[in-house]
């Protein structure tokens, strides 16, 4: 075993150096890379604040709940503050959003919050020990759109909290990271069927924190179409029945989208999708279109037993000025589900940062003409090595 390594290893590194040294891509590859790390640099700086100010909401509640029953008479005010700020990252999905003020019992929450969230906050908040009132002046949005406090974070499926909800706080993946390395590291140590069972657990604990995906999210187990979702709103300074036009005819995508290398008609509705993967991979599908109202609303969907899963909808709106808004709303199961999201990410495909792209290139042409070259032209040389 040790030999493999060994030989394994100089391979690996001189096809490395031969992919980032390549004399007609090279150049490409290696800013591609630059930009993956210091995309990954911001993600990691961002969770490490996360991380520290859940930590630090979380211990001032434990805090104050072992203190609780030594006090008598009324609670602080900033005990109780503390232990709202301590429960709001499990019913809420921007919990620093809502600004958090307690007054002799009576605990004012403020700031933007989507309005299904409203009756689970106000629920959890009434039942902490210590409030007597709630002074609810919360602003409450159906949608996130246009609202920059309520970009990203995670939708709150369940009161469930640590180990047991489905999805964990910035502490708990924080713990559970820690937990899973240590247990692969001495797996891999002990080695034999315990060891690998062992390392076999740690490393799904690490891979089910860093995600945050629940086991058959993770695994692309249970509805194969709900996996990953993607979202994005986009203004274009074009008539709305251009727009969607262009939309409406799947064969223009190739022009616009980074990855796909032709959409094909093969029927009344019926698409095949030519589409490249990781490494170079050209994986096919075959999707139809599910609902087509002229100049409002286009929905699709992938057929059954698809390589790739996925369901999407878009919606068009007119605005006064002439321009035209689009809202784009996408549902996706990669091969291995979550998992194979994230391994698909770390070669570059990851379809939550590809439509950011790919709308901006379809919104300069319709508003310039002037055709996007760098889309699926590389695609185009690629030689397909697997299709399904």
């Amino acid at each position: 075993m040790n030999k493999v390594v060994r030989l394994i290893g100089p391979v690996a590194v001189g096809a490395g150096l031969m992919y980032l040294f390549d004399p007609d891509r090279g150049k490409r590859r290696r800013a591609l890379l630059l930009n993956k790390a210091e995309h990954f640099g911001r993600i990691a700086t961002e969770a490490a604040g996360k991380t520290r100010r859940d930590l630090r909401n979380q211990l001032l509640g434990l805090v104050a709940e072992l203190e609780s029953p030594f006090k008598i008479g009324e609670v602080a005010d900033d005990v109780l503050e503390a232990r709202v700020r301590s429960k709001l990252g499990r019913v809420v999905s921007h919990p620093h959003a809502i600004a958090v003020k307690a007054v002799d019992g009576v605990v004012s929450l403020s700031g933007p919050i989507l309005t299904r969230e409203e009756h689970p906050l106000l629920d959890c908040v009434i039942e902490i020990r210590g409030v007597k009132n709630i002074d609810n002046e919360l602003a409450l949005y159906e949608t996130a759109d246009h609202i920059s406090a309520l970009q990203g974070g995670r939708t709150r499926q369940s009161l469930r909290f640590g180990f047991l909800g489905p999805t964990w706080s910035p502490t708990t993946r924080l713990v559970a990271t820690a937990a899973g390395s240590t247990l692969a590291f001495y797996g891999a140590r002990r080695r034999g069927a315990v060891g690998s069972a062992m390392s076999s657990a740690g490393l799904g604990l690490v891979v089910r924190a860093l995600t945050n995906f629940e086991a058959g999210r993770l695994l692309g187990l249970g509805d194969e179409r709900k996996v990953i979702d993607v979202e994005k709103t986009i203004g274009i300074d074009a008539p709305v029945d251009r727009v969607f036009t262009y939309w409406s005819h799947p064969e223009n995508f190739s022009e616009f989208m980074t990855h796909v290398h032709e959409v094909r008609r093969t029927g009344d509705g019926l698409y095949r999708w030519s589409v490249g993967g990781p490494a170079g991979i050209l994986v096919h599908w075959d999707a139809q279109i599910t609902e087509l109202d002229f100049n409002k609303l286009l929905a699709w969907e992938s057929l059954p037993g698809a390589m790739v899963g996925q369901r999407g909808v878009t919606r068009f709106t007119s605005n006064v000025d002439g321009s035209t808004r689009i809202d784009v709303k996408m549902s996706y199961n990669p091969p291995a589900g979550a998992l194979g999201h994230a391994i698909a990410a770390l070669f570059g495909v990851d379809p939550k940062h590809q439509m950011d792209d790919d709308l901006m290139r379809m919104k300069s042409y319709l508003e310039t003409g002037v055709p996007p070259h760098d889309a699926a032209e590389h695609l185009r040389a690629e030689k397909t090595v697997a299709t399904m």
